[in-house]
């Protein structure tokens, strides 16, 4: 099938992204923060600017960013509440609202700080103004911290809303690991219906918590090898879309490292930068860049380094988005000059 018969024949960007091969390495966010709180759907277009918990928790986010440069990712995930088929007490409690808060620990690390609260609606505003204005504040919200470090969280974007991509295929994958995986993991699992975090173009997205790892063109036959990590990694190389903690160049640098170290690669420190880039094309869509990214066990027994060339390899045809038709050429890159450094 080609690209323009796609065009004409779907609406969803995703199929027309994954049909025509597009690598979504290097599409994960870059965080220190992340703040995530239940907020009941729908979630449309007025929840930026009329919801009394969104709209000026969203204003203190863009606020920070601007004046601090604090890189902050808000998120909404739904309540599992009796309307879900798969309720559970334990997730969601009327008249309470869950916030779970992640923050980027240092410099090298493997992955995010942890902090859940439930606790009363009206108090969600002044929990997250302490969170990243007043940390002085924070013992007062003392007594609705939960203890959850334990629980590996996977929030599954099915915000239609935003691309109708997202709720076609995001929801299944959702009911998927809510149905089988949940009820395997004595406890230690939970999965969310979530809002918008970028890439809908390769719906079914998701983020795996707290690692801060982004997948994407989910199927539903390859969850077992993600959740349950019972086949080599590179069967899953197709579908990761990088990792939180890095930039969007030294993603591709990581995905080649963690192809060759194998499972163990995610309990690695780490940390990259970025140490030269094309000054030719926006940051975003550089033809080349040139990264290193380090490395430490948690034992420190093993550490290293490596440098690399990303460049630019082919260009495939692909739909950012699912409202917008037109067709758009998408840069695919490679890693060359690998380097092992001291």
């Amino acid at each position: 099938m080609t690209a323009n018969t796609l065009e004409l024949d779907c609406r969803f960007c995703s199929v027309i992204s994954k049909a025509n091969g597009q690598d979504p390495i290097g599409s994960a966010g870059t965080y220190e923060h992340w703040i995530i709180a239940e907020i009941p759907q729908p979630w449309d277009d007025t929840i930026w600017t009329d919801h009394p918990i969104v709209a000026p928790a969203s204003q203190l986010i863009e606020t920070l960013t601007e004046d601090q440069g604090m890189q902050i990712r808000p998120l909404m995930i739904a309540p599992d509440s009796g309307t879900d088929r798969f309720a559970n007490r334990e997730y969601s409690q009327p008249g309470k609202t869950r916030l779970l808060y992640y923050r980027r620990p240092a410099t090298l690390f493997a992955e995010f700080d942890k902090q859940e609260f439930l606790l009363p609606t009206s108090e969600v505003l002044p929990l997250i103004t302490a969170l990243l204005q007043q940390p002085d504040y924070l013992l007062r919200f003392d007594a609705y911290r939960q203890p959850t470090e334990h629980i590996r969280e996977l929030f599954v974007c099915v915000h239609g809303n935003v691309d109708v991509a997202c709720s076609r295929f995001g929801y299944p994958i959702y009911e998927q690991i809510r149905k089988t995986y949940v009820p395997q993991s004595n406890g230690n699992l939970r999965v969310w219906r979530c809002s918008h975090f970028g890439g809908h173009n390769f719906a079914p997205t998701l983020i795996d918590l707290p690692e801060g790892r982004y997948w994407g063109h989910l199927e539903p036959e390859i969850l077992e090898a993600l959740i349950h990590r019972n086949v080599p990694v590179a069967q899953l190389r197709p579908f990761y879309r990088g990792w939180a903690g890095l930039g969007q160049y030294e993603q591709m640098l990581e995905r080649e490292l963690w192809m060759q170290f194998g499972w163990e690669w995610i309990h690695f420190l780490k940390a990259g930068q970025t140490l030269a880039i094309d000054p030719e094309n926006e940051e975003w869509n550089a033809n080349w860049a040139e990264v290193r990214l380090e490395y430490a066990s948690p034992d420190g027994s093993v550490q290293g380094g490596y440098t690399a060339r990303i460049e630019v390899s082919s260009y495939v045809t692909t739909q950012w988005s699912s409202k917008d038709k037109e067709l758009a050429q998408a840069k695919q890159y490679r890693v060359s000059q690998l380097t092992q450094v001291a």
